[in-house]
């Protein structure tokens, strides 16, 4: 059972990999490429017709604040690519005039997301390790075991992003509401979030799994070769015992 099951393990650890990998992508591709299906991603939704010169609604993606397509519901007018775009619409939108005050005076929304967004690209980086060492855990228990290190390292951080992204999108969205405003939580990216965060945990386990496997198996081997080289000495001792008693008789 351990040979063929340690590469099927693996096999199914690789496809949940990319799958993370794949969340991740349309993730922090939001806001960054305005085509289908990229367009219809977003963190947050707010109402922010009390607010001068912003877009009316407003969406948080990844790397820009967007508008909304009246006619089809995606992002439309988003703003420039900004890398590690802050959650903080004082500083979004230049004003504080018409922004519910729980986001005046306090930096913690504005950290939460820089965070989140650090978080996320470091977990990228090593489930595209994860992806290309699980190569060699389809042949080798070393390859299962480094390949199940790199994922936890990106189950991790993604983790980590996972719980600072959902601090700030929900908080954010219950003060806009507390400001008499719309808003909602944009479900597909906090779906592939934590999509992503349950791939990698998985895929832990199972890069893990074919590891020990694999250990198991050689351990047998060893124990059976040792049981047969003491059945042989056992053998060769007895014989020579048997010798000595027919020589003493006669």
């Amino acid at each position: 059972m351990a040979g063929p099951a340690r590469p099927i393990l693996a096999f199914g650890s690789l496809i949940l990999v990319a799958g993370g990998l794949l969340l991740q992508f349309f993730t922090i591709l939001s806001g960054a490429i305005n085509h289908n299906p990229i367009n219809k991603f977003y963190f947050l939704q707010a109402s922010t017709n009390s607010i001068p010169d912003a877009r009316n609604p407003s969406r948080w993606t990844f790397f820009a604040i967007c508008g909304v397509d009246p006619s089809n519901g995606n992002n439309d007018n988003c703003g420039s690519v900004v890398p590690a775009l802050p959650f903080d619409p004082p500083r979004n939108f230049g004003t504080e005039e018409g922004v519910p005050e729980q986001f005046i005076g306090t930096n913690m929304y504005y950290l939460l997301s820089r965070f989140m967004f650090a978080f996320y690209l470091i977990a990228l980086f090593f489930a595209a390790i994860a992806l290309l060492s699980g190569l060699l855990a389809l042949c080798s228990r070393l390859g299962g075991y480094l390949s199940a290190m790199t994922t936890f390292v990106a189950l991790f951080f993604q983790a980590l992003a996972a719980a600072l992204m959902t601090a700030w999108v929900v908080k954010g969205r219950d003060n806009f509401r507390s400001a008499g405003q719309e808003a909602s939580i944009g479900k597909y990216l906090m779906g592939f979030t934590w999509a992503a965060v349950a791939c990698y945990f998985l895929a832990t386990v199972m890069f893990c799994l074919g590891g020990k496997l694999g250990g198991d198996r050689s351990s047998g081997v060893r124990r059976t070769r040792s049981t047969k080289s003491n059945r042989s000495r056992g053998s060769f001792i007895d014989t020579d015992s048997q010798r000595r008693v027919k020589d003493d008789y006669a």
